[in-house]
């Protein structure tokens, strides 16, 4: 049914994509589909890495890490330089699921809050104009 399922990551709070990462993982075995995690990173040092280059390292390592962890034979990992990530995230995540051929995108998305109120959800943004299927796991 999918083929190829791309996982958007923020490895600064990789902790809390666990069942998102999980989920990839099973539809992945179940479909013998290949995932793709992808993470955004800003040209300026952040908390995860110093360079767009460190992070590209670290995003290889962490599909690395979930291949083994989930058994899973086909994974790749592909890293996105944002001017501000912030403003745009939603973009960048849009061009990546058309760059990487995705035909379901698993999203995590947290617990909303007082700011959802003022401000849209990128994994809510993301599933309301994504052109491919969306799963977005609380």
């Amino acid at each position: 049914m999918y083929s190829h399922i791309m996982v958007p990551v923020d490895l600064a709070h990789a902790e809390q994509l666990q069942k998102a990462l999980q989920s990839a993982a099973d539809l992945a075995r179940l479909y013998h589909a290949s995932v793709c995690y992808v993470g955004v990173t800003a040209s300026a040092p952040s908390s995860v890495a110093h360079t767009p280059e460190e992070f590209a390292a670290k995003m290889e390592q962490f599909s690395q890490t979930q291949a083994a962890k989930h058994q899973l034979p086909n994974v790749s990992s592909a890293t996105y330089t944002s001017h501000d990530p912030t403003a745009d995230l939603d973009d960048t995540l849009m061009r990546a699921a058309s760059e990487t051929g995705a035909d379901l995108v698993i999203m995590a998305s947290h617990v909303p809050g007082l700011l959802e109120h003022v401000f849209a959800s990128n994994a809510g943004y993301f599933a309301s104009f994504s052109k491919v299927s969306v799963l977005v796991v609380r």
